[in-house]
């Protein structure tokens, strides 16, 4: 077996929230990232990849566990990694030479030095000829290839990938991934040992020689898959289609906690703060109408559903997981399954849609129900929506609060559970109720 280059034992990470709330993060994720293979790493939003990349590069220290580098304990950022990011983040003011260099800057090399291996880097990643471009002057795609260049001129032993093509259109980041798969096969790159968060299960397939699959709340390492076959890999063989096949099972894998009954899924509800999938109703209502028709008749492979949706895999299982959720599907062995409440909704009216979808919110979403229960007890049917943004954020970031809070609302408005004021923030019951509990005052 290969030597390992970072080791991480039993690593935990919390963070404290303004109000003092200890939120965990990671919780007993053990890895090893040895030499000449490339990880790739799955999960949710706010399930802690980004944390777990932060505390490989040393830019933040574990609360519990260890994190190592060759052997020794990893005290601060370590020389020998580098990090691409989502954002380009790049100086818009310095030109791509000089961004390049930034960090050859910092490490006191003499400008002669600097230069050349800057520009070595930057011929390297394709981008010879545009060293005094501003990156204003570049494309969404050369600007990723700067960032790119920028981590590579330090010559890491260790390139931290996170989600570095997300933010590039369909063509250029399958572009830029080929590139970098085509420099790594080549021996042209000095790195040893990469690790790239994706949200993209067929990208982790065509680059990774292990996908491994992130669990939330705290983030842990829920399952890995080893893949075996020879680069490069062509994305329609039947080998990388089941693969792909395999990942989306893992990945949905106990998604709203589903339970087989009879021929429908009974879901367990989430806990009052967990995190909600983002999903709009559109999507969810799009979804389950391109299921029921044909050819899928009822039943489809996500990554067959994915294509004929046109939605990405960062669209589409929020969707999934939102409607097995709320027991309008079920997800089975990567399989999305209409169930019988699906089949009702599907053929129903608007009006019905509205009444089944607020029963299975107020069934099987605690928070939704919480909130509905709290406006009851309300003379005036009302409240701000601080006091639920609060008991969020005692599990969750400020951030994940706001997007669970606005998922719910979303959810409450279309299945006429409450309503929700944009200019005051108050939320509260449908006009029609209030209107009745005032006529009964």
């Amino acid at each position: 077996m290969a030597q390992a280059i970072i080791e991480l034992n039993g690593v935990g990470k919390t963070f404290r929230s303004s109000d003092g709330h200890v939120r965990p993060v990671l919780e007993g994720v053990d890895f090893s990232l040895r030499e000449g293979e490339i990880v790739a790493l799955l999960g949710q939003s706010g399930s802690g990849k980004s944390t777990l990349l932060r505390l490989m590069a040393g830019l933040i220290e574990a609360d519990r566990g260890e994190v190592r580098y060759r052997g020794q304990p990893l005290y601060g950022p370590a020389r020998a990694i580098s990090m691409v990011f989502q954002s380009f983040a790049l100086f818009p003011w310095l030109t791509v030479q000089q961004n390049v260099e930034l960090g050859l800057e910092a490490r006191g090399l003499a400008k002669a030095e600097r230069a050349a291996r800057a520009e070595a880097a930057i011929e390297l990643i394709g981008l010879a000829g545009y060293e005094g471009a501003l990156p204003r002057e570049l494309s969404g795609g050369m600007r990723q290839r700067v960032g790119i260049a920028r981590a590579l001129v330090t010559e890491p032993e260790v390139l931290l990938m996170d989600e570095a093509f997300s933010a590039l259109d369909v063509l250029t980041g399958e572009r830029l991934r080929e590139d970098i798969l085509e420099l790594w096969q080549g021996g042209t790159m000095p790195t040893k040992a990469m690790l790239v968060v994706s949200h993209n299960i067929e990208e982790a397939v065509l680059m990774a020689d292990r996908v491994l699959v992130f669990a939330s709340d705290p983030g842990r390492i829920r399952c890995q898959l080893s893949i075996q076959l020879p680069r490069p890999r062509n994305p329609d063989s039947a080998d990388v289609r089941s693969l792909v096949d395999e990942v989306y099972a893992l990945m949905t894998a106990g998604a709203g906690r589903p339970v087989r009954v009879g021929a429908e899924a009974a879901t367990e509800p989430a806990p009052l703060t967990e995190r909600l999938p983002e999903a709009d109703v559109a999507r969810m209502d799009g979804l389950l109408e391109l299921l029921a028709a044909p050819p899928f008749a009822g039943r489809a492979d996500l990554p067959q559903l994915a294509e004929a949706s046109e939605l990405t895999d960062a669209q589409m299982l929020p969707v999934a997981h939102a409607l097995a959720l709320l027991g309008l599907a079920w997800l089975e062995s990567g399989d999305l399954q209409l169930s019988a409440l699906g089949q009702r909704y599907v053929d129903g009216g608007h009006a019905l849609r509205q009444e089944l979808f607020g029963q299975q919110l107020l069934d099987r979403v605690p928070l939704i129900a919480h909130i509905r229960h709290s406006l009851e007890q309300e003379s005036s049917g009302q409240l701000p929506e601080k006091p639920f943004l609060r008991l969020l954020s005692e599990q969750l970031d400020p951030g994940e609060a706001d997007a669970v809070l606005n998922t719910a609302i979303s959810w409450a408005r279309h299945g006429e559970v409450f309503e929700y004021d944009f200019h005051t923030g108050l939320l509260r019951l449908p006009t029609g109720e209030l209107e009745a509990q005032d006529e009964a005052v």
